[in-house]
């Protein structure tokens, strides 16, 4: 469901041919998980503090990084494409949670581009790398996770698995006690998706508030953002018995805070600059986005000095997380201090 509604507005291909899966990621290797090894210049190293025991974890998963014209499915060892995904994404994205929390970041057959862009080829495509994420999810909650507190977050692809754990793992179970926040990044969740789907798990709506979870999409200003807001609602409908699904949800992730939907330049703590790609991140620029929340979607406003070019339509996509990089760390560890507070004291009484 999620995945139709991710491309709604994507136009279907002729069916493709049967092809080989790529072998199955074994997560009880290491081979099998990628290591924050770079941080963007500027910012601080983390400390041994997220080592300590009874801290919180990390699960992230990385977006669409297979741009292939062959494969339906990501290889996730092949050394030209693991590369790409180290240093396009993994590097660049889910070091923003390394200063606050362990990160634990599954390599997994993700859904190529050919994939997506194909409505007889995306389900199974993407039923794949989902099942690789729950093998992985498993193996981090039975041999690392071990009642420790956590959080999930994804980019694109990944936050659509991002959302589809907290529906089908986390929603109703004791895991949800453990949920510190889950930052869903860059799809189309919907106030529709607040009930039934994730019923329980609300959308953050204070900067320090616990198990809830934050989404945005990053547009930029200026643009005509009627085409995919008209996709976003029709996709919903089309999977709900044509059911509206109001406005695509949003959280500012410089405020964090929905009575703060607009932040200005000088609040923002710092973007990584320049367009993702191969080599460690560029260097964090503080003051350069302001953003707010409008009809669902994150307009942004950019300083040149990023050096960042926006997808066709205006969409930001490639940024969503660069652009705030230093926002979300920081409330990451604000969330995580909250919730290590909270149930110390619970556990006093």
């Amino acid at each position: 469901m999620m995945l139709k509604r991710m491309l709604g507005a994507a136009m279907a291909l002729a069916a493709l041919p049967a092809q080989a899966e790529p072998p199955a990621p074994d997560y009880a290797e290491a081979a099998s998980w990628s290591t924050v090894a770079s941080l963007p210049q500027g910012a601080a190293p983390a400390t041994g503090a997220r080592a300590v025991p009874g801290f919180v974890d990390v699960f992230w998963i990385h977006p669409t990084t297979t741009r292939s014209q062959s494969a339906l499915n990501h290889d996730p060892l092949d050394p030209e494409g693991l590369k790409w995904t180290e240093e396009s994404a993994v590097q660049r994205q889910a070091s923003a949670f390394s200063a606050c929390c362990r990160v634990f970041a599954p390599r997994y057959r993700a859904a190529t581009t050919m994939a997506l862009m194909n409505a007889q080829s995306r389900e199974s495509a993407f039923a794949l790398a989902y099942a690789d994420i729950e093998r992985a999810f498993d193996r981090y909650l039975a041999h690392e996770g071990k009642g420790r507190p956590f959080i999930i977050a994804g980019h694109s692809q990944g936050a659509a698995h991002t959302a589809a754990l907290l529906e089908k793992r986390i929603k109703g179970t004791a895991l949800q006690k453990r949920l510190v926040a889950a930052y869903v990044i860059g799809i189309n969740l919907m106030e529709g998706d607040l009930a039934p789907r994730l019923a329980g798990i609300p959308l953050c709506r204070k900067p320090a508030q616990t198990g809830c979870f934050v989404q945005w999409n990053a547009v930029l200003a200026g643009s005509d953002t009627a085409p995919v807001l008209k996709a976003y609602a029709g996709a919903f409908a089309a999977q709900n018995g044509g059911r509206d699904g109001g406005q695509p949800l949003c959280v500012n992730p410089v405020t964090f805070d929905a009575r703060r939907p607009l932040s200005l330049s000088a609040e923002a703590r710092g973007a990584v600059a320049g367009d993702p790609g191969l080599g460690a991140p560029g260097p964090l620029v503080a003051g350069a986005v302001a953003a707010e929340c409008r009809d669902g979607l994150l307009t942004v406003w950019t300083s040149p000095a990023l050096g960042l070019k926006p997808l066709p339509g205006g969409s930001m996509h490639y940024h969503d997380v660069g652009l705030f990089w230093a926002d979300i760390s920081a409330n990451a560890a604000l969330r995580a201090r909250a919730w290590l507070a909270a149930h110390r004291k619970e556990a006093r009484r």
